[in-house]
């Protein structure tokens, strides 16, 4: 499977949402599947990675770790008045093959229809994930490499450098893998330098306590993993541009970032309405503002909102089924005509209930 460039599926209309291979899928196939098989039973997450078209378990012990190159699923089970409720995403790498990413939208499909369309689904892309993703991992890891790269157990004086990016307030810590640049390393947030024996811990000027609590706490568990490593931490004021820390470092532009908002600014919110009931597949505006009135839901139809910084696709419960198959991918192929094409996509049932969702009609 060949990587390709940052985002490289984006071009594609994702086009296993809404084909008559994905809405096919019945319960039948589905229970074939030896992943599904016991989940959703339990409060908590389950996670499977995408393995060469295979539905792969997601050790317990590596939740919160991505690698960029590849595609997840993951299941949140929570309980609601004694009855079990779902929270569906699949995630996408930033480096994932079209076949990795199309396999986990494939088989998010196929484990909804287990879970008898319970779930509210969610597209998250590495980089812009929802809110409600984060709150799952108290410091999301992004590694580089993909399916080949694996968690390989070397000794510590073999290890790549490598630049980990701390980055969040209490309950998001984002931590990712960054090119080992000077330029990548800033005021704002925490950096670790990962030497193998050696490592550093860089707390950038205006860094929170938070960052640095999380990257202290990675750093100690780097070393009781690693036994004879060594740490040192570094604050950016008393930190010469001649230390150990900026030598191992490169010259180059700054890659890393966080995700930015500055394309929806005074962006106004707007809902479609996707229908057939004129014989073909249509989508049309239906209204634009701020608020919106709820009797615009009509249970007949599929509605696409699209705030700036989040997509939901409502589904009313006597939508057609070409309507019920083709509301995310009209979904996906809308935002990527956007100037924020990567924000989080949910698909909610009528009856369902989300937050961010609710909060926009009056």
């Amino acid at each position: 499977m060949l990587k390709g460039k940052d985002y490289d599926w984006q071009d594609s209309n994702l086009a296993l949402f809404g084909s008559d291979l994905e809405r096919n899928v019945k319960k039948a196939a589905a229970e074939t599947e030896q992943a599904w098989h016991g989940c959703g039973q339990a409060v908590g997450q389950e996670i499977w990675r995408i393995e060469k078209f295979k539905v792969v378990g997601w050790k317990k012990e590596h939740h919160g770790s991505f690698y960029s190159g590849d595609s997840y699923i993951i299941l949140n089970t929570y309980k609601e008045e004694e009855e079990l409720k779902y929270d569906l995403h699949f995630w996408i790498g930033r480096h994932s093959s079209q076949d990795e990413y199309g396999t986990a939208a494939y088989k998010t499909v196929e484990l909804d229809t287990f879970l008898d369309d319970k779930p509210v689904q969610h597209r998250e892309v590495h980089g812009f994930e929802s809110d409600l993703f984060k709150t799952y991992f108290p410091a999301m890891q992004i590694w580089k490499g993909g399916v080949d790269s694996g968690f390989r157990h070397v000794k510590p004086e073999e290890y790549e450098p490598r630049l980990l990016h701390f980055s969040g307030t209490r309950k998001n810590i984002v931590v990712k893998e960054v090119e080992l640049l000077k330029a990548n390393v800033h005021s704002d947030d925490v950096f670790i330098l990962d030497l193998g024996l050696t490592i550093y811990q860089f707390n950038g000027k205006t860094s929170n306590k938070d960052e640095r609590m999380k990257a202290n706490q990675f750093v100690t568990e780097l070393k009781g993993k690693r036994g004879k490593a060594k740490s040192e931490v570094l604050d950016e004021a008393d930190t010469s541009k001649n230390h150990e820390f900026w030598k191992a470092l490169g010259d180059g532009e700054r890659t890393s970032s966080k995700a930015d908002d500055s394309d929806v600014v005074g962006f106004t919110p707007v809902l479609f309405r996707l229908s057939d009931a004129s014989g073909s597949l249509e989508m049309t505006k239906v209204a634009e503002g701020q608020k919106f009135e709820k009797p615009l839901l009509d249970t007949n139809d599929v509605f696409l909102l699209d705030t700036g910084h989040q997509m939901f696709v409502w589904v009313g419960k006597g939508a057609s089924k070409d309507e019920r198959a083709k509301g995310m991918q009209y979904g996906h192929n809308y935002a990527m005509k956007t100037k924020h094409p990567f924000v989080p996509i949910a698909r909610i049932g009528e009856g369902q209930h989300v937050p961010a969702f609710d909060s926009m009609f009056a």
